[in-house]
């Protein structure tokens, strides 16, 4: 029998549950034929002491920091070199990459996979990744949400890289200005605040955000969700979307687009468009991740903003909001040749020393939780105990085998309140309840 086809949309037509797990299937490439359950890839018989050449994949390297470290690796280990294999800049063309790669190799080629943290689920439950012993794979000192990122059911399949946790980037010089002495702790303090800058500063946005539809609107839209205190799943693993309190955030959110509170055009936004909005100095309120700090401080002319913003939590229906969790782990395929030297790079790459250089060349969130109390990176990153408190409160995107269609489903949903606010957000919700529940059976 042949390997049934992992495409975006078959990926994951069988459920592994959160609570219990079912059959998985799914279609192959002739039409019909099935597979039996998919377990994950068992840490049982690897052996952990087989070293030699390994390959990393990962997406573009924007940053221009992944090649020069991996340089380091090949000097102190010439007979264990890594080659990089740099995939699309976009996660959804990423994840495909390596589905596709898995349909028609078994993963040969890729040994160890940059995973972001809502993959786990997906590739364990289809045998792609191996599970991390513990004896191998230690995670004392690393962040707890992090480490939960790398599990599926209670088992270690990937190891904690890179976090992130959303901030709200602000104004500081104009909230002074304004005589306002704090940042918002409220959707409505911000909406105040932002129309008190505008009196004095026509022409500038209060808020922005990445609402174009992709996975940047999946995590947007949970955070307005949240942070009314509604939930997408519960403690079950059942979908609970349509509720008074999943309601009243999607409701502040459609509200927000429809008084101008953030611009239409913020439909348009990913990750670099919303950033260069906020440095052009076209917002005062941004919600965007850690990267964008360095960048929006540079003073070669390419910041209108740097040394007049500064960060803090998000903000809520009724205090403080909710970041979701962002960041990527690194795991190794039920293929690699070499699992030792992929252990020994995870680990190396992953630890303490290297997750602060990284963290210096390009301002990626660490996993070591120390980190974020070391004095040298506190004073270059003020923004550190913001952004810890922001992934100690985060919350997971739903934790679904069938992820790639949840998500597609959570984007149809939110795009079209966000292109269309006077949309009936009760009903909306409600048909993506039904939804949910036809994805996480």
């Amino acid at each position: 029998m042949s390997r049934p086809e992992l495409t975006r949309r078959s990926l994951l037509i069988g459920t592994l549950g959160v609570a219990a797990a079912g059959a998985l299937s799914a279609c192959s490439s002739g039409g019909g034929a099935t597979t039996p359950a998919a377990t994950g890839g068992g840490a049982a018989g690897i052996d952990w002491t087989k070293k030699g050449p390994i390959t990393y994949v990962q997406g573009k390297d924007t940053s221009g920091y992944v090649q020069p470290t991996i340089d380091k690796w090949n000097k102190d280990h010439p007979n264990e070199k890594v080659t990089l294999i740099e995939l699309s800049d976009k996660a959804d063309e990423q994840q495909q990459k390596m589905i596709d790669n898995f349909n028609t190799n078994g993963s040969a080629g890729y040994d160890v996979l940059s995973v972001d943290v809502v993959w786990t689920a997906q590739f364990a439950a289809n045998g792609m990744i191996v599970e991390l012993p513990a004896a191998q794979f230690p995670t004392t000192g690393y962040l707890k949400p992090a480490v939960d990122a790398c599990t599926y059911f209670n088992k270690l399949y990937c190891f904690p890289s890179t976090s992130d946790g959303a901030m709200l980037y602000y104004r500081k010089d104009l909230l002074d200005a304004a005589g306002v002495t704090a940042p918002p702790k409220t959707w409505d303090e911000m909406i105040t605040i932002g129309r008190k800058i505008q009196a004095t500063n026509p022409g500038i946005n209060i808020m922005g955000g990445q609402f174009q539809k992709y996975e940047g609107l999946t995590c947007n839209f949970a955070e307005w969700l949240n942070g009314g205190g509604g939930e997408f799943l519960d403690a079950n693993g059942k979908p609970t979307v349509n509720t008074d309190a999943a309601a009243k955030g999607v409701q502040a959110m459609a509200d927000a687009f429809k008084d101008g509170v953030i611009p239409a055009e913020a439909s348009t936004w990913s990750e670099e468009p919303s950033r260069q909005a906020f440095q052009d100095g076209k917002l005062i309120f941004l919600r965007q991740w850690p990267y964008v700090y360095s960048l929006a401080q540079k003073t070669d002319g390419s910041s209108k903003v740097n040394g007049k913003f500064a960060v803090a939590l998000l903000p809520g229906a009724t205090g403080t909001g909710v970041s979701t969790l962002g960041g990527h782990n690194m795991a190794i395929t039920k293929t690699a040749k070499n699992p030792g030297t992929c252990k020994d790079f995870i680990l190396w790459w992953c630890g303490p020393q290297m997750q602060k250089e990284n963290l210096l060349a390009s301002s990626q969130a660490p996993t070591y939780e120390a980190l974020y109390a070391d004095p040298e990176l506190v004073a270059k990153f003020p923004y550190l105990p913001v952004l810890k408190e922001s992934i100690a409160t985060a919350k997971a995107r739903p934790k679904a085998v069938r992820y790639s269609d949840v998500t597609l489903a959570i984007q149809d949903t939110a795009y079209g309140i966000v292109k269309t606010p006077t949309t009936d957000v009760k009903a909306a919700l409600a048909g993506l309840q039904t939804k949910l529940e036809t994805l996480t059976k």
